[in-house]
């Protein structure tokens, strides 16, 4: 989506679909669960976990980490993640907002 094009939709529209996209990967959505199951991992752990290269896997935990899902820190030579948790509930909030827009009709078919 061109630049300009982002202006024809609502913030929350644009939120939406950013937040989407970083979901878009297995692989990480793989990270993500991975760090939601252990509370925390050091990177390199990540690399026997999931079977992919390390530079693969660092390119989306970059992506993860530039839309604010996850946080990192510095512990000797090693970066460790976690979910960040104030992202993590305003995406979980966006998601539910939106879901929970959808009124069901009773089991019948709507078209």
């Amino acid at each position: 989506m061109g630049l300009t094009k982002k202006d024809l939709f609502t913030a929350e529209q644009n939120e939406i679909a950013m937040v989407a996209k970083a979901f878009a990967h297995p692989a990480r959505v793989a990270i993500l669960q991975h760090l939601l199951k252990a509370n925390a991992c050091i990177n390199s752990d990540l690399v026997g976990e999931l079977g992919l290269a390390q530079a693969t896997i660092s390119q989306h935990l970059k992506e993860l980490k530039n839309m604010g899902i996850i946080k990192g820190t510095i512990e000797g030579t090693s970066m460790s993640y976690c979910i960040n948790p104030e992202t993590w509930l305003s995406v979980k909030n966006t998601f539910n907002n939106l879901f929970d827009r959808h009124i069901c009709c009773g089991g019948e078919d709507c078209c």
